[in-house]
């Protein structure tokens, strides 16, 4: 088969299924995507310039808009040259955030397209105005409201849609929802997996060490900022440390802004490290920065609990790949960390706005031995169930399938059916 995929950072959301395509053999699959470093063997990337920034003219209202147009425009020059080359896709898959795909049924308008949709913004009911200490002026609504403009546009294609999460697709309107189809995303059970053997040995982060007697607490995003929780557990810290003089933690994280605003003045980091003033042992607390993946997996294989809180927004992969690995999580009790996570049976759940709350969560957690254990091992049975990779490609070979009318992109994977425990018997 022929297959087109268009994300603006290469490989992105479709890394696993790229790498299943070039395993498979005998696809032409082509990618276009700014430039970057990334490269998978068998895959053509096309790179496209990113357009220039709108000007300062544009109101900020529809700023979003002329990114999108602009990068729309460009994709589709890209597209039309590949087509003059004599290369018509059998399917395009790709993302709608930044408006890549909008210009693509002009060049192909018999090819299926598959547009991933991420989150609809609301200015009530999810991520705006949920946290009160970080106000959203009601001035910025009309921005929050405008960057839906990219959603409907992409709805209005008519083309076929993608969801990662049922609360993801649960943001769209009802109207919208029948055309998107929730394709669940799954973690590598065979890399992300339970590994005892960490806990025998020293892990070092900068100058800091985890020996294995110490108990380690694990927090994961991509950058340090409310949207993630970070305030609410650098507040806990304290608590954390003082109970437990052999309790390490690393926050991973950078100090750049994922979503959401800048702090008003340098960092998040540094910002809520200021509030704390001084009252944390930051020779028991590392903050390696963003890790390579390979760190990353070894700490949550090494963590004895591991905290994932966010807001009601997009769920990250790093809480999947948490439970794949047999973490014991202690997540905050939002909609997005509860598809995922079932308070008592597979992790813990503690109110988002609760930092006592959530130190002695993870204080009961490191004292409770047993209870760790149970979550631990249902979270990985839980992860096996419903987390497979493997399950993932096979609904993406499904929906290739039904679209192109039978074509096959690769053979389906057996995934093991989920182990059931024998029933007890009384004699």
């Amino acid at each position: 088969m022929k297959l087109l995929l268009v994300h603006q950072n290469f490989p992105a959301q479709f890394l696993h299924l790229l790498r299943r395509l070039a395993a498979a053999g005998g696809h032409e699959v082509l990618f276009i995507s700014e430039p970057n470093r990334n490269r998978i063997d068998g895959v053509r990337v096309v790179p496209y310039r990113r357009p220039p920034p709108s000007s300062a003219a544009t109101h900020p209202a529809a700023r979003d808009l002329d990114a999108a147009a602009r990068r729309a425009e460009a994709v589709a020059r890209s597209a039309a040259t590949l087509k003059t080359l004599g290369f018509t896709p059998d399917i395009v898959l790709g993302h709608h955030g930044w408006g890549e795909l909008l210009n693509l049924p002009d060049v192909w308008p018999d090819v299926p397209l598959v547009g991933y949709f991420e989150f609809y913004y609301r200015i009530d009911g999810s991520d705006v105005g949920f946290d009160p200490e970080f106000p959203t002026d009601p001035g910025d609504f009309p921005r929050i409201r405008a960057k839906n403009t990219i959603n409907l546009l992409a709805l209005q294609l008519g083309r076929h849609g993608q969801s990662p999460t049922a609360w993801q697709h649960s943001t769209y309107p009802a109207w919208a929802q029948p055309g998107i189809e929730i394709l669940r995303e799954g973690a590598d059970l065979d890399r992300c997996r339970p590994d005892p053997a960490l806990r025998r040995k020293p892990l070092k982060f900068g100058q800091m060490t985890v020996a294995p007697s110490d108990r380690l607490v694990t927090y994961v995003s991509r950058d340090l900022e409310p949207y993630r929780g970070a305030h609410v557990m650098f507040r806990a810290l304290p608590a954390l440390l003082a109970a437990r003089p052999d309790l390490k933690v690393v926050m991973v994280g950078g100090d750049g802004v994922s979503y959401g605003a800048p702090a008003a003045r340098g960092t998040w980091r540094q910002h809520f490290l200021d509030q704390l003033g001084g009252g944390v042992d930051l020779s028991r607390v590392a903050f390696p920065g963003r890790v390579p993946y390979d760190t990353f997996l070894r700490l949550l294989q090494r963590s004895d609990a591991h905290v994932y809180l966010s807001y009601p927004f997009v769920a990250s992969w790093s809480l999947r790949e948490a439970l794949a690995c047999g973490c014991v999580v202690v997540g905050s009790d939002t909609p997005p960390v509860r598809e995922f996570v079932t308070d008592r049976v597979n992790g813990r759940l503690v109110s988002f706005f609760d930092p006592p709350g959530l130190a002695a969560m993870v204080l009961e957690l490191l004292e409770d031995r047993a209870q760790a254990r149970r979550l631990r091992e249902a979270a990985r049975a839980g992860a096996e169930r419903t987390l497979d990779l493997r399950a993932t490609l096979a609904d993406y070979a499904a929906l290739i399938r039904r679209l192109t009318r039978g074509g096959e992109i690769f053979p389906a994977e057996a995934v093991p059916a989920p182990k059931r425990r024998r029933a007890a018997t009384s004699r």
